[in-house]
């Protein structure tokens, strides 16, 4: 095992106003199975990019010991056979060893006859994750897997990657990381932390040490305040003292000015001791992430009955996506929708919120039933987030309070949405839908790159409000705490 190192790393974006490291310092092992986690714009991409060469910092170092390679990597041609355009993409690996590891990921064998471009987006993450792992003595540096993959791949990936090592992995699904690594990094406001095990054994720590700094800053304030009042009552009785040499004698006042300059020395070492309490109070908490609490102001429909679907399917042609569904959507329920890629889950969220889609069966909804969508691609966000707001007609100022309770910097709210990063586009699209008093909200893979500590507070915000949700989601332990209903959509 080697140790990659960066000493001193300082990057900015050309022509961004905010930097995004400064005077950064990271060690680990090229052996470890690493997962980052942090808040959305910390830098985390950028990291795995400057590691690969594919962006230069304004200062510092990196040495990395061994060559790495970057997930997602391009396909030259995606319109040749899967197996032709993996072959391409790294013409010296074996094709036995390919399709060994492709059985790892549980990926069909029959994939790689067809199309590159035609498979789905889970299965070209897990192909490309096959060929990434075929470089051997590379540091593998894998950007944000799960975000095609359905629940069975993400359980998938996670046991092949759990018998991997070299690898430095961006997300933000628990489950996945829990299932995959040997160690976190945290990049904090302070700089990283490093810890041994895995996303829970962090997280656990971390809650266990806010707690107790939470404690000792408390303790510190009342010690402050103790502090300040015997200084400010040893300062007092000095200057009685030394008031008390006028009209003494001279041997009085020498006693006397003794005596004061001892309380003197003593108001001095309170005020020292105050100081030091003020600099340790200081050095408490500066990792806390503030979540604030989010709020959500749901309509309240005449009949209890929102939307009911019987022996519903989707066929685009090619055969019914999924066997017949029959179910309704109730006041106040939140319902998931599961199943694999391809079964047709976004496509039934698009039918509910009224796209034309050809169907068999019925679907029929409460009358002036008032929806809010959050649909799965933000790559159409452009212009300003007001010019949004305005457009979509919700309330600036409450848009603009959720997207900061989201840790959304101000600095963006005058940029372009195009710039964003996938993960703040995504947080426009739910502080939109947030924003909106809705009868149903309907919400296509809602955690695509959002950050841990968002999908938290999402999780806080659902259990709190009793709003009517239909939503498409992969993170296991988001849905374990929001959408105790699920709906299983299987191929006919």
């Amino acid at each position: 095992m080697s140790q990659l190192q960066i000493s001193g790393l300082s990057f900015a974006y050309p022509g961004s106003p905010d930097t995004v490291f400064e005077h950064f310092d990271l060690r680990l092992d090229t052996g470890w199975r690493t997962g980052i986690v942090a808040r959305n714009g910390r830098g985390k991409t950028t990291l795995l990019r400057l590691l690969a060469r594919r962006l230069t910092p304004q200062a510092g170092s990196i040495s990395p010991p061994v060559p790495t390679d970057f997930f997602p990597c391009d396909v030259p041609d995606p319109t040749l056979s899967t197996l032709e355009a993996l072959e391409n993409t790294a013409p010296d690996v074996e094709s036995w060893r390919l399709y060994r590891e492709l059985a790892d990921l549980e990926v069909n064998e029959a994939v790689l006859a067809r199309p590159f471009h035609t498979l789905s987006l889970g299965e070209q993450t897990r192909c490309l994750l096959a060929l990434l792992f075929l470089r051997e003595g590379h540091f593998l540096l894998i950007d944000e897997p799960t975000n095609h993959l359905d629940m069975a791949g993400r359980a998938a990936v996670s046991r092949y990657l759990r018998r991997q090592q070299g690898f430095l992995l961006v997300s933000h699904d628990r489950a996945f990381l829990d299932g995959c690594v040997d160690h976190i990094i945290a990049l904090e406001p302070s700089g990283a932390e490093t810890v041994s095990g895995s996303f829970s054994t962090w997280w656990t720590e971390r809650r266990r040490r806010e707690d107790f700094e939470r404690a000792q800053r408390q303790k510190l304030t009342k010690d402050i305040a103790r502090l300040e009042a015997a200084q400010k009552q040893t300062a007092r009785w000095s200057d009685r003292i030394e008031q008390g040499k006028i009209g003494s004698h001279a041997f009085d006042r020498g006693a006397i000015g003794h005596k004061a300059a001892k309380m003197m020395k003593r108001s001095k070492a309170v005020e020292n001791r105050r100081q030091t309490a003020i600099e340790e109070k200081q050095g408490l908490l500066q990792n806390v992430e503030k979540t604030p609490a989010l709020e959500l102001r749901p309509l309240l429909h005449p009949k209890s009955r929102l939307v009911e679907l019987r022996e519903l399917s989707i066929d685009y042609g090619g055969g019914p996506l999924f066997s017949p569904l029959t179910f309704t959507v109730e006041q106040g329920q939140r319902l998931a929708l599961t199943g694999p890629n391809g079964t047709g889950k976004s496509s039934l969220l698009k039918l509910l919120a009224g796209v034309s889609i050809p169907h068999s069966g019925t679907v029929s909804a409460a009358s002036n039933l008032v929806l809010s969508v959050v649909p799965q691609d933000a790559s159409f966000l452009s212009g300003l987030p007001g010019d949004y707001a305005a457009a979509c007609g919700v309330d600036l100022t409450r848009f603009l309070s959720f997207l900061r309770k989201l840790d959304f910097p101000r600095t963006l709210f005058d940029r372009d949405m195009s710039t964003y990063s996938a993960g703040q586009k995504k947080k426009v699209l739910l502080a939109r839908s947030l924003s909106e008093s809705a009868h149903l909200y309907l919400w296509d893979e809602p955690l695509n790159y959002v950050d841990v500590f968002s999908r938290m507070q999402l999780e806080a915000l659902l259990r709190d409000f009793p709003a009517a949700l239909v939503l498409v989601e992969h993170d296991r332990a988001f849905l374990d705490a929001v959408a105790p209903q699920r709906l299983e959509l299987a191929a006919p």
